[in-house]
């Protein structure tokens, strides 16, 4: 138990670094809009694509040492891991879209443009939990309920804690936006 508070905690303040920093950078640019082919921007996707890749590493890590799986068990979850990681990065990129398009509007934020960027974030929302289900179900048909169980939980752990991060590093809609 030692070592997963130790790794968590390790995580978390790797990924305060990792997440918040480049969203409050762009959050506090938000009054001038960017255009796809600037230089700016495509530095801030850049180091984004790189946070991203070193918090899937580091995610992975963990989960490889909370699960504490043997050899066998370990060449069956690998490959069902690795294609919902592929699938949850896809998923990943339709929030950093999210987020950016808020970060762009914030200060000139209207009604329709705050139902839309909602709805977005909760069809992302439930399109990770469709995909966290589904690959339960592949997991529990590989591996068993308990192995699967174990998965869900971790991954539901460590998923909260990248959603709190990014989340407390957005600034919160103004009144009479």
């Amino acid at each position: 138990m030692k070592i997963i508070t130790t790794l968590t905690l390790l995580f978390v303040a790797i990924l305060q670094l990792a997440v918040a920093l480049p969203l409050r950078a762009q959050a506090n640019s938000s009054q001038t809009a960017k255009a796809s082919d600037d230089p700016t921007e495509q530095n801030l996707d850049a180091y984004i694509d790189l946070m991203r890749k070193d918090v899937r590493q580091q995610k992975a890590q963990i989960m490889g040492a909370i699960m504490a799986l043997s050899t066998d068990d370990a060449a069956k979850f690998w490959p069902i891991y690795s294609e919902y990681d592929a699938e949850l990065s896809k998923l990943s990129k339709q929030r950093t879209d999210n987020i950016k398009e808020y970060a762009r509007t914030y200060d000139q934020l209207t009604d329709a443009k705050a139902d839309e960027l909602i709805k977005n974030a909760m069809a992302y929302q439930k399109q990770r939990g469709e995909l966290l289900a589904k690959t339960y179900e592949r997991m529990k048909q590989s591996l068993g309920a308990v192995t699967a169980a174990r998965f869900a939980q971790v991954e539901n752990q460590l998923l909260l804690i990248i959603d709190l991060q990014i989340v407390s590093a957005l600034p919160i809609v103004a009144h009479g936006s």
